[in-house]
């Protein structure tokens, strides 16, 4: 692709995906509002805390843990420990989830 990705179709589509209850494309998003690019998106800590949390409700566990961190950093939100202590519990529930569908699997 001439120019590099299509920045602004591929937020729309991870919007589309997110609102269809799609984890990944919900982190995704979190993810693009962290870093912001050079073509126009500004970081924006408060949309990458709403989809972060988005991606935890839907499972996935790196939205939980950004989330927590973003909490107890205060980044797009007052901080709050509390919160930020359920939602690491959260990510540690998923994650130790995770380790046992694997394990499952494997045997």
């Amino acid at each position: 692709m001439e120019g590099g990705p299509d920045l602004t179709a591929a937020r729309q589509y991870y919007e589309k995906a997110c609102a269809g209850g799609f984890a990944p494309s919900c982190f995704n998003l979190s993810a693009m509002f962290i870093e912001g690019n050079p073509k126009g998106l500004e970081p924006d800590m408060t949309q990458a805390l709403k989809f972060a949390q988005r991606a935890c409700e839907l499972g996935q566990v790196w939205g939980c843990a950004n989330a927590s961190r973003m909490y107890r950093l205060g980044e797009g939100t007052e901080k709050d420990e509390k919160k930020a202590e359920d939602l690491k519990n959260r990510a540690k529930e998923l994650h130790t989830s995770e380790k046992e569908r694997q394990l499952k699997f494997a045997e």
